[in-house]
C-alpha cells in the first residue's frame, strides 16, 4: 500500500510541466505506462487504496468495559464473597455462592450491553475508502483500457470525461473546457475550471484553495474532457492525508479508557459525561474501600462473629460484611442506568431528526459552549439560486430557494408586482437559457424514496435555468434554436459565447424583444460582469429599443454590481447582438476559437445581470440566536472568500451590526503566515475572538478546534465534506449533515442530522441538557440509597444489632426495584427553560456540592427512617430483643430475624418508589406535575412486581433472598407502611435546604445581561466567578461571552489605567481612535499604551455583546468597538439571576 518513504515524493506537481513528470515518473503522454511498467509500479507503490486503522473486535470492546474502576470493585468483592463462603461451614452448598454470581452477572450484563453499543459505531476511514471510483480509463500500451480504480498507478495517463469520478491526484496534461466539482473537498459549491497551465498568481490576489492545473482524487468532472498524469496514489493524495490526520490522531490518542487494551473508543475526545463519572466512580471506590476497612476494623475489635456460626472467627464474617458493605456502597446501577439512558435518549433523538452513533455524545451536546459550522451545505443550502435581476435599468427579485422551479417568480423591485411576462425579464432569462447547456429534471431520493429536483451541468448555470422555468421557459425551447457556434467558458475567457440561428423570427420569443428583419443569427454572451461590460456599447430599454452605453450608466450599473456583490451575490451579465452573417469563415479551420469569440464579442447589447447566493437554510438565523441565548457561541469555518463568508454571517447572525469585520472575520492566511502556524498562544489569542474563518483548509479547520479546546471549550463540529472529516474527528462532538453530507464526515462523526438542518442541533442540545439533568436526578437517587445502606449496615454493626440485609438483597433493591425508576428519572422531559442555562464547564461534576448535600440529606432521613421500622420489627418479631448477641439465642432466631429483615425491605422498597416520584425536581414540590413523566408510572408498576415476586415466590424469596412475605403477616406489611409515609413527608422537607443552596448559587454566580439589539431584546445568562460578581455590583462592569468560557472583559478603569480582565492595562486598537481600551488577548492587533478615559470603554467581542458601562451624571454609555470607537447604543449590565438561570 502507499506509503511516504516507499517512492520518490513529488514536491508541487503543479510547478512542473507535463513533460518534466513525463521524464520523472518515466511515463509516455501519448502512449501512456506499458503493462509491465504498470505492474511493478503496483508492486512497488500498492494498491491505490486508504489505510485503515484495525477496528476492535467486539471481544475487545467488551475485555475494555471489564477495565473500569467500579467494575473492578465489583469483582473484587465478587471474589471476597466467594473465599468466605467456601472457607464457610455451608461450602458444599450452592445457593451460598448466589451473591457472588449475582455480582459477575451483573458485569456481565453491564460490560455487553456497553460494548455493543460501542460495536455498533461505524468508522471514519472505511467511509474514506468508498468514496474511490470503482474503475477508469487509462491509456496503457497506446490503448485506452479501463481498469480498477485500485490498480492505478502513478505515471498513469488518465482520461477524464464528464461524469467521471477522479481515481487520484492527477496534473493535468490536456483539458478542454474542464471543470470539477471539488465541494466534497474543500466544502465549496461552485465548480472549479481547470486548465494545462498554472496561471501566475498576483500578490494581492487570494490564494485558490487548489492548484488549476491539478485534480484531486475523490472529485468528480461536471463539464469537458481531458487527460492527466497520475502523480500521487493512495495516502498520499489529498484525501490521503485528510485520512492520515485522522489516522494519527487516532494512534496518538492516550488509552485512558482501555489500559493495556487496543483504544477502542468510537471519539477522539472522551465526552464530559465519561469523565466526570470516571472520577466520581473512583472517588465513591476509594471511599468503599476506606469505609469497608474501618467497619472491618471495628466490627473485629467488637468480636462480631457470624450468628448462623458462633464458632467462626470474627475476621471470618468481617469480611463477609466487608463484602456487604463494598455492594452497598459502589453505585453499581450507575454504568448501566447510564448506558440504558443514552440509549433511550439516541432513540428520542431519531424524532428530532438526529442519528447518534457515540452514546455519550448525546449528553456531551449539553455542555457544548462553541459550534464551529460549515458554511456551505450546512448553515446554507448547498445550492446556487437567483434571487436577484437586473434590466432594462429596472431591479427585480426572484422568489423560490433551491431547484424547484414551481415555487416562486420575478417581481419588480419599485412595486413588487409580477414581472413574469415583462419583455425584459423574459429576453434576459431566454438569451441565458441559450447560452446554457445545464439541464433540470426531477429524481427519486434513494434516502426519502420521494423526488426532488437536481440539474446536470454547470452549477453556476443552474440558477438561471431554474430561474428561466418559473416563467414559462423550460430547457426545451432550445431545440427550437438551432445552435450554430459555442464557445465554452473558459478561466481565461471568463465568458461563455453562443450563436443561434434566428431567422425567420419577429422577435425572440412570445413577449420577448423584437429581432431586426435582417436578422439571422443571434449572438449570446454570458460571465463575468467586467468583461462583458467591456464588449457592450448598447443598453436594452423596458420598451425593447437600445439606447448607448455611456459612462455615467456605465457606472450606474457598477455601482449594483457593487452591492450584489457586497450582499454575498455572484453576478453574471447577459449580453446580446443580432447578425446577418458570421463574421469570419465557418469552414475556415485555421480560424481559433479565441478568434471567433474576439470577432463575435464586439458591440453587444447589454441584456441585464443575473445575481445568485447559496441561501442560508430556513430557521438558521433563529437558531443561531437562540445558540447565544443559551450560552453557546457558533463560529463559521469555511473554504470560500472572506468578503462572501462575512456576508452570510451576517445574514445568519453570527455577525451582528457592530461587529468589526477586522476583529470578528480572518482569512485563514492569518493562522499560518510564511506557512508555519501561529504559536499556541498567539493561536488561542486570535481565535478567542474570531467567528468567522474564511479560506480555510483542512488543517485550519483542525488547528481552529484545537486551539478553542485549548481555551477550554467544549466543540461541537457540524460538517459535510470531507474537508471537515479531521476536525469532526478531533471535537468533542461531530455533526454531520445526512442529505448532503459525504460518507466520509458521517463516519468520522458523533451525530448525523437527517435533515441537513442547523437548527436541528439546537433541539440536540436542548435534548443533551434535558438527558444530563436526569442523568444526575438518578445519580442523586440512586446515591442516597447507596448512602443509606451504607449507614444502615454501619448502624448494625457499631450498636451490635444483626445486620439489616444481605449483600444479594442489597443488589435485589438497587438494580432489580430501584433501577427502573432510576432509568425513568433518567429520561424525565427537560424543564421548559433549559436553554436559558448557560452551558455547564465541561469539568463541572455529575454531583456538585449542593447534590451532595440533597443526598446526604435524603440518605440520613431513609437512614433514620428504616432503621426505625427494623429496630421496632426486631422488637416484635424477635420477643422484645434487638441486639444480635440476645437474638442469637431465641428459638428458630433465624426465622425471626428473616421476618424483621423482611418487613425493613419491604419498608424501603416502597419508600424508593416514593421518593422517585420526589426526585423527579430537586427544589419543586411532589405535587408539581407529578404525572408528567409517563415512563414513572411503568416503572413504579415494575418495581412493585418485582418486589411482591421477591418476598412472595416460593423457594426463590426464603431459600435465595432469605425473605418471607407471607409468615410477617398484616401487621408487618401495615409497619412497613411507616417508611414511605415518613420519608415522603422528610424529603420533601429537605428540598427547602437544596432549593436554598441553589438560588444561593446562582445568586451568587450569574447574571442577567440585557442585550439591545436593533431588531430584538433578549437576556442572556452567564456565570462568573464571585471574584467577577463584587465587581459587577461596585463598577457597573462591562462582561462579554467568549468561546470557551464567560470573561469579564472591562469595567471602571482601574488604578493605573487597566480594566478587569485587561491585565491592568490599557491600550488603541491599531488604526482606531486614541482612548479605547480593549483586552489583548481576546483582540489580537491591540497594540499601545493609551490609558481609557474614565468615561469609555470597549472590546472584541466573541458574540457581539457590547455592553458598556454608564459614567455618573451621562444620559448615554459611551462605547467602542475595536477598530474604531464608535458612541451609543449600549445594553446595561444587572445584576440578577436566581433559580438557575
Amino acid at each position: 500500500m502507499a506509503s511516504p518513504g516507499s517512492f520518490l515524493v513529488l514536491l508541487e506537481p503543479d510547478l512542473k510541466s507535463p513533460e518534466d513528470l513525463e521524464g520523472l515518473l518515466d511515463s509516455s503522454l501519448t502512449r501512456g505506462l506499458t503493462s509491465g511498467q504498470a505492474e511493478e509500479a503496483l508492486r512497488r507503490d500498492g494498491p491505490n487504496e486508504l489505510e485503515k486503522p484495525p477496528k476492535p473486535t467486539l471481544r475487545m470492546l467488551f475485555a475494555a468495559q471489564l477495565t473500569g474502576f467500579v467494575i473492578v470493585l465489583l469483582a473484587c468483592a465478587a471474589l471476597a464473597s466467594i473465599v468466605v463462603s467456601f472457607t464457610g461451614p455451608k461450602k458444599a452448598d450452592a445457593l451460598s455462592y448466589t451473591t457472588a454470581e449475582a455480582i459477575f452477572v451483573i458485569v456481565v450484563i453491564n460490560a455487553g450491553i456497553s460494548a455493543w453499543a460501542e460495536h455498533k459505531a461505524g468508522d471514519a476511514l472505511e467511509a474514506l475508502s468508498k468514496m474511490t471510483q470503482a474503475s477508469t480509463t487509462v491509456l496503457r500500451d497506446g490503448r485506452e483500457v479501463k481498469i480498477q480504480a485500485s490498480a492505478v498507478v502513478r505515471g498513469d495517463i488518465v482520461v477524464l470525461r464528464t461524469g467521471d469520478v477522479v481515481p487520484a491526484d492527477l496534473r493535468l496534461v490536456q483539458a478542454e473546457d474542464v471543470k470539477v466539482s471539488e465541494m466534497s473537498l474543500t466544502g465549496e459549491p461552485d465548480d472549479v475550471a481547470k486548465t494545462v497551465n498554472l496561471k501566475v498568481q498576483g500578490p494581492d490576489e487570494p490564494m485558490t484553495l487548489t492548484p488549476e492545473n491539478m485534480v484531486f482524487s475523490g472529485c468528480s468532472v461536471t463539464y469537458g474532457k481531458g487527460r492527466g498524469i497520475v502523480c500521487e496514489t493512495g495516502m498520499l493524495t489529498r484525501i490521503g492525508r485528510i485520512a492520515q490526520l485522522i489516522a494519527d490522531d487516532w494512534n496518538n490518542k492516550p488509552k485512558t479508557k482501555c489500559g493495556c487494551l487496543p483504544d477502542c473508543h468510537p471519539t477522539v475526545s472522551a465526552t464530559p459525561l465519561q469523565k466526570n463519572l470516571e472520577r466520581l466512580g473512583g472517588r465513591i471506590g476509594a471511599i468503599a474501600v476506606v469505609t469497608c476497612v474501618i467497619i472491618f476494623v471495628i466490627g473485629l475489635a467488637l468480636d462480631r462473629a457470624d450468628p448462623a456460626n458462633p464458632d467462626s472467627p470474627a475476621w471470618l464474617n468481617m469480611i463477609l460484611v466487608a463484602v456487604t458493605l463494598a455492594v452497598a456502597a459502589i453505585p453499581e446501577g450507575i454504568p448501566l442506568c447510564v448506558t440504558i439512558s443514552l440509549s433511550i435518549g439516541c432513540s428520542d433523538m431519531v424524532t428530532k431528526n438526529v442519528l447518534v452513533r457515540s452514546l455519550a455524545s448525546v449528553e456531551a451536546l449539553g455542555c457544548a459552549s462553541v459550534i464551529c459550522s460549515d458554511k456551505t451545505g450546512t448553515l446554507t443550502e448547498g445550492k446556487m439560486t437567483l434571487v436577484n435581476m437586473w434590466s432594462a435599468g429596472v431591479a427585480y427579485s426572484v422568489e423560490g430557494r433551491g431547484f424547484d422551479p414551481t415555487v416562486g417568480g420575478v417581481t419588480r423591485d419599485d412595486s413588487g408586482k409580477d414581472a413574469n411576462n415583462e419583455m425584459s425579464v423574459r429576453s434576459m432569462l431566454l438569451a441565458a437559457l441559450l447560452c446554457c447547456n445545464t439541464r433540470l429534471s426531477k429524481i427519486r431520493d434513494p434516502a426519502t424514496g420521494g423526488e426532488r429536483w437536481e440539474p446536470k451541468g454547470d452549477s453556476s448555470e443552474a440558477p438561471l435555468v431554474v430561474a428561466a422555468r418559473k416563467i414559462g421557459l423550460h430547457e426545451s425551447i432550445g431545440n427550437e434554436y438551432k445552435r450554430v457556434l459555442e464557445i465554452p467558458f473558459s478561466s481565461c475567457r471568463k465568458m461563455m459565447l453562443t450563436v443561434t440561428d434566428v431567422s425567420g423570427r419577429r422577435e425572440l420569443c412570445t413577449g420577448g424583444i423584437p429581432l431586426p428583419d435582417e436578422a439571422e443569427l443571434l449572438v449570446i454572451c454570458k460571465g463575468a460582469p467586467s468583461v462583458i461590460l467591456d464588449d457592450c456599447t448598447e443598453l436594452l430599454l423596458e420598451d425593447g429599443d437600445a439606447a448607448p452605453l455611456t459612462d455615467s450608466k456605465r457606472r450606474e450599473i457598477q455601482e449594483v454590481i457593487d452591492a450584489y456583490a457586497a450582499n454575498a451575490l455572484r453576478v453574471l451579465a447577459i449580453a446580446a447582438k443580432t447578425l446577418e452573417r458570421l463574421p469570419f469563415d465557418a469552414k475556415d479551420d485555421e480560424v481559433s476559437p479565441d478568434q471567433k469569440l474576439a470577432a463575435c464579442r464586439t458591440g453587444l447589447r447589454l441584456l441585464g445581470l443575473a445575481a445568485s447566493i447559496d441561501p442560508e437554510r430556513s430557521c438558521v438565523p433563529e437558531s443561531v440566536l437562540t445558540a447565544r441565548e443559551a450560552g453557546i457561541g457558533v463560529v463559521m469555518i469555511t473554504g470560500d472568500y472572506l468578503r462572501t463568508a462575512v456576508a452570510v454571517a451576517r445574514k445568519v447572525n453570527i455577525l451582528e451590526p457592530w461587529d468589526h469585520e477586522g476583529v470578528t472575520a480572518v482569512d485563514c492566511a492569518r493562522l499560518r503566515p510564511q506557512g508555519v502556524y501561529l504559536p499556541r498562544k498567539h493561536m488561542d489569542s486570535l481565535t478567542s475572538s474570531v467567528r468567522v474563518f474564511a479560506r480555510a483548509r483542512p488543517e485550519d479547520k483542525l488547528q481552529i478546534v484545537k486551539s478553542l479546546q485549548r481555551q477550554g471549550a467544549v466543540t461541537a463540529m457540524t460538517g459535510d465534506g470531507v474537508n471537515d472529516a479531521p476536525a469532526l474527528h478531533q471535537a468533542n462532538i461531530g455533526v454531520a449533515m445526512g442529505i448532503q453530507g459525504c460518507e466520509v464526515a458521517k463516519g468520522a462523526s458523533d451525530m448525523i442530522l437527517t435533515d441537513d438542518n442547523f437548527s436541528s442541533i439546537v433541539a440536540a442540545v436542548e435534548k443533551g441538557r434535558s438527558i444530563y439533568a436526569g442523568i444526575q436526578k438518578f445519580v442523586a437517587f440512586i446515591m442516597s440509597v447507596h448512602i443509606a445502606e451504607v449507614t444502615q449496615i454501619f448502624f448494625c454493626i457499631a450498636t451490635g444489632i444483626p445486620v439489616m440485609r444481605t449483600p444479594l438483597q442489597i443488589l435485589f433493591l438497587i438494580l432489580v426495584t430501584d433501577l427502573p425508576p432510576a432509568v425513568a428519572l433518567g429520561i424525565e422531559p427537560g424543564e421548559k427553560a433549559i436553554l436559558n442555562h448557560p452551558p455547564r464547564p465541561k469539568n463541572d461534576p455529575v454531583v456538585p456540592c449542593w447534590m451532595w448535600l440533597s443526598m446526604v440529606l435524603n440518605g440520613v432521613v431513609l437512614s433514620v427512617v428504616i432503621i426505625g421500622v427494623y429496630v421496632v420489627s426486631l422488637m416484635y418479631y424477635c420477643d422484645g430483643e434487638t441486639f444480635q448477641s440476645n437474638i442469637e439465642k431465641l428459638d428458630d432466631f433465624e426465622n425471626k430475624l428473616m421476618d424483621a429483615r423482611t418487613v425493613a425491605f419491604i419498608s424501603l422498597v416502597w419508600s424508593e418508589n416514593v421518593r422517585s416520584y420526589s426526585s423527579r425536581s430537586f427544589d419543586k414540590p411532589i405535587w408539581r406535575d407529578v404525572f408528567g413523566n409517563p415512563y414513572m408510572q411503568r416503572a413504579f408498576i415494575v418495581a412493585q412486581l418485582c418486589l411482591y415476586i421477591a418476598v412472595l415466590m416460593p423457594y426463590f424469596s426464603e431459600r435465595i433472598l432469605k425473605l418471607r412475605g407471607i409468615a410477617i403477616g398484616g401487621a408487618g406489611w401495615a409497619l412497613a407502611l411507616a417508611g414511605p409515609l415518613c420519608s415522603l413527608v422528610l424529603c420533601e422537607a429537605c428540598k427547602l435546604a437544596t432549593a436554598r443552596q441553589q438560588r444561593r448559587r446562582w445568586g451568587l454566580s450569574s447574571f442577567s445581561l440585557a442585550r439591545h439589539n436593533a431588531d430584538d431584546r433578549r437576556l442572556l445568562n452567564v456565570g462568573v466567578d464571585s471574584a467577577s460578581w463584587q465587581a459587577i455590583s461596585s463598577s457597573h462592569a462591562v462582561f462579554e461571552k467568549g468561546p470557551a468560557s464567560t470573561k469579564l472583559m472591562s469595567a471602571a478603569p482601574l488604578a493605573g489605567g487597566g480594566g478587569i480582565g485587561c491585565n491592568g492595562s490599557s491600550c488603541s486598537v491599531a488604526g482606531g481612535e486614541p482612548g479605547c481600551c480593549c483586552c489583548s488577548a481576546v483582540a489580537p492587533g491591540c497594540s499601545g499604551g493609551e490609558k481609557a478615559a474614565a468615561a469609555d470603554c470597549c472590546f472584541a467581542g466573541y458574540g457581539g455583546d457590547v455592553v458598556c458601562k454608564l459614567p455618573p451624571g451621562a444620559e448615554e454609555p459611551a462605547c467602542h468597538v475595536s477598530g474604531g470607537c464608535r458612541p451609543g447604543a449600549a445594553a446595561a449590565a444587572a445584576a440578577g439571576g436566581g433559580g438557575g438561570g
